[in-house]
Formats: C-alpha cells, sequence, structure tokens
C-alpha cells in the first residue's frame, strides 16, 4: 500500500517510522513532514489544514490509505473529504472530532451519560465568568472550549490568575474563535495519567498505558506545553484502575457518540486524573497523543497497519493487538522560551553520536541537505527502551547530552520516581 501520513510532528514522524516497517507498506509521503520523515519518506510542502491540497496530493500519488495525525485537519473535515472521494482515511469524522474540537460538547455528552469528570459551569459572556470566577474555590480551571494547541486549559491558583486568563481567551482572544465559549470546571485532585484506545466505533482495544509531562520545567512547574516528556507504561495505572476507567469512560463514550449519531473511528484519547473517586476525564483527544505516540508505538508488536484497517473496516473485535513486555521513555528537547517565544534555525549536533537503540523523532526541524536545524518550540522526541522504566529512563538520559542546538531545554524528571 501507498499510505499518506497528514502532520509534521514528533507523533507524524513516529508513526512514519511505525508505518514502514509493515512489509506491506510499499511507499509513505508525509504532509509536510519534517528533516527526520525526510529519511524515510517523501515530504510533500502543505499545510495539513490545507484540505484542497492534501486531497489534491492523494489523489496525484494514488495513495491507498491516509493516515492523519493533528486535531485542526480532522476538525476541519478532512476525513469526510477523502472518505467522500472514495480514499480509505484513519481518523475520526469531522461530527465525531467534535469530542476534542469542542470542549463544551464533551462535558455536555459526559453530563449527559453519565461518564465522570468535573464540576463545570460554561459561559459566553465575560461578565457571567468574572462573577461566576470571584465565587468559586481555588485552584480552578478555565478552559477555552475550542482547539488550542493544548494551551488552552489554565489551572489557575488563585482568583486573579483566573480572571486574567479569563480576559485573555475571552477579551484579548488569544485563542482566536476557540473562546467564544469558556468552561469554568473545578480542580481535580490526584495523579494525572493518559488512557487511548482503538475503536472502530463499537470495540474498545486499548493501547499501553502512558504517562505525559505537560508542564514546562522539572517538578511540574511553569507553563503548560504541548508535552515534555512521557513514559510507558504508567506505573501508578494499574489494570485494575485501567479496567475501571474503561468500563466507566472509554466504551461509555464510544457507545455515547454512536448514539448522538457522530459514530466515532480512530485513536480515542481520554487525559485522565485518578481521584479518590476512581478516575475522572480531564479531557479527549480525537487522535494519537504526542508525546504519548513517541513512547507508545515502539512497544507495539502487531502490524500498525493491520490495526487501522481493522478500524477502519469494522472489525477491531478479530485483530490481536500485542505489545512488549518492556518500556518505553521520551524526552523532548525544546527551543528555549518555548511555549512563549523562542528562535529557530540553529545547527543540530550529535544526532549520529546516540546509541545504535536510541530513537530520535522530529519535530520542529528542517534540512538544508547539509544540515538540520530548529524549527519549532518542540524540536525533538529522544526516546529508549528497556527491561523496566527505570533502565530506560537512564538510557535516554545518558544519550541526551550528545544531541545539542543554541539554547536547547529539556526536564531533567521525565520518569523520576517524583514526577
Amino acid at each position: 500500500m501507498k499510505v499518506m501520513v497528514v502532520g509534521g510532528g514528533a507523533r507524524e514522524h513516529t508513526l512514519v517510522w511505525k508505518l514502514s516497517l509493515s512489509k506491506k507498506v510499499k511507499q509513505i509521503f508525509v504532509a509536510p513532514g519534517n528533516a527526520g520523515t525526510a529519511r524515510t519518506a517523501v515530504n510533500l510542502d502543505m499545510s495539513p489544514t490545507n484540505l484542497d491540497a492534501v486531497v489534491r496530493a492523494a489523489k496525484e500519488n494514488k495513495i491507498d490509505l491516509v493516515v492523519v495525525g493533528p486535531e485542526a485537519p480532522l476538525a476541519a473535515g478532512l476525513v469526510d473529504k477523502l472518505q467522500s472521494l472514495g480514499i480509505l482515511a484513519f481518523g475520526p469524522t469531522k461530527e465525531a472530532t467534535l469530542i476534542e474540537s469542542s470542549k463544551v460538547f464533551a462535558k455536555q455528552l459526559m453530563h449527559k451519560y453519565g461518564i465522570p469528570c468535573a464540576k463545570d459551569a460554561v459561559f459566553t459572556s465575560f461578565q457571567e465568568a468574572e462573577a461566576c470566577v470571584k465565587k468559586q474555590p481555588v485552584p480552578m480551571v478555565i478552559k477555552a472550549d475550542g482547539l488550542a494547541a493544548g494551551k488552552g486549559a489554565i489551572v489557575a491558583q488563585s482568583v486573579d490568575e483566573a480572571l486574567m486568563a479569563l480576559s485573555d481567551i475571552m477579551e484579548k482572544r488569544v485563542f482566536g474563535d476557540a473562546g467564544n465559549q469558556v468552561l469554568v470546571e473545578e480542580c481535580l485532585v490526584g495523579r494525572e495519567t493518559s488512557l487511548l484506545a482503538f475503536t472502530d466505533g463499537i470495540t474498545v482495544v486499548p493501547l499501553v498505558t502512558a504517562r505525559d509531562y505537560k508542564r514546562a520545567f522539572d517538578r511540574d512547574v511553569g507553563p503548560n506545553t504541548g508535552g515534555m516528556g512521557c513514559y510507558s507504561p504508567s506505573t501508578f495505572l494499574d489494570k485494575k484502575s485501567r479496567d475501571r476507567a474503561i468500563k466507566t469512560i472509554i466504551e461509555p463514550v464510544v457507545k455515547a457518540m454512536a448514539q448522538e449519531g457522530k459514530s466515532y473511528k480512530g485513536v480515542l484519547y481520554a487525559g485522565l486524573m485518578l481521584t479518590k473517586d476512581g478516575p475522572k476525564v480531564l479531557e479527549f483527544n480525537a487522535r494519537f497523543g504526542d508525546p504519548e505516540t513517541q513512547v507508545q508505538l515502539p512497544l507495539l508488536k502487531t502490524d500498525l497497519l493491520d490495526i487501522m484497517m481493522a478500524v477502519i473496516d469494522g472489525n477491531l473485535a478479530q485483530t490481536r493487538v500485542e505489545w512488549s513486555e518492556g518500556a518505553c521513555v521520551g524526552v523532548v528537547m525544546a527551543s528555549g522560551g518555548y511555549p512563549g517565544s523562542y528562535k529557530q534555525g540553529f545547527p543540530i549536533t550529535g544526532l549520529d553520536k546516540v546509541d545504535p537503540d536510541i530513537l530520535i523523532f522530529h519535530a520542529g526541524t528542517k534540512s538544508d541537505g547539509r544540515k538540520v536545524c530548529t524549527a519549532g518550540g518542540r524540536v525533538l522526541t529522544v526516546v529508549a527502551t528497556g527491561k523496566s522504566v527505570a533502565e530506560a529512563r537512564e538510557k535516554v538520559y545518558l544519550n541526551l547530552p550528545h544531541i545539542n542546538f543554541e539554547n536547547c531545554h529539556y526536564r531533567k524528571d521525565i520518569a523520576a520516581e517524583e514526577g
């Protein structure tokens, strides 16, 4: 098969790498890709949200399957457009992607079907939201309704911080139309983890568990980012908690989406808080995680293409999905200043100096044919596998110093016991 992956981050590089291992894949194209994907696939210079260009490229290159990585093209309806032309696509439709693209839709769905989540109030008026915030206990969570590149949820430690977040979203419009509606939520207490599952709209098959680190700096301080590192399997989401989350959250939401006429096919990502009352939903994403994908797919033994085709064909129940026994740790190397402003265009050295079993997944990189340079906030995810989380962690941190670029920043505590 000829496969096209849409997106240009480390998640997409990981998908390209994993799909390239399938004997059933003949050639891979990536739109737009990065310096890493260029080594094993054909990069196509286009925006993932330019749906016409992506569809045209799929037709011109006689693509058999399109795998959509990021949320923006999913929310814009890329899968619908491809399906209408008879091109196979892995990912949810525009209507199904509402589970991520509208926090308000997701919360209303969870309340309607009794899926455990934080208490909340929804506002379209700044003045009404302001009045609510002034009466709420802190900490509280302020969320923009729409897509905000992973930065639309602010955990406010004071009323002043919450009011500033409200003003940024609703008055200054820092997230544009994503801030047309705002949720004010209670702040759930517990341990945060990710649970992802493949689903064909009926059957649910969980991926190996993972724990993501959102905050920019060590000890989970600093602003929220798209993710600074991850490890798999999660050391504190035990089988009992995982099974409970599948029964009370993942399976009910897939069933609820079908009942709402928005059948969900693809990967469903639940960001969870493990509270004293059991797992509760922080958010849903309508696609593979980033950086979760970078540590989950190296542990996948089953051919990823077979799983994707089973999801599309609706026969996931007949597909055996197997995982390795070991562990995987990934650390994101970011540009200094990220998630705020940062400079780019710095040469990256040492990519060929790491141990042979270390995986490097590119995100914000570009190449001029001679050297690879930084071209984004999150630049690389450096990944190691091992028999245990501790072993994989040791390997990745031994190799990180070999890679360098100006103003490089990464967390030193990914997968540490206190993390």
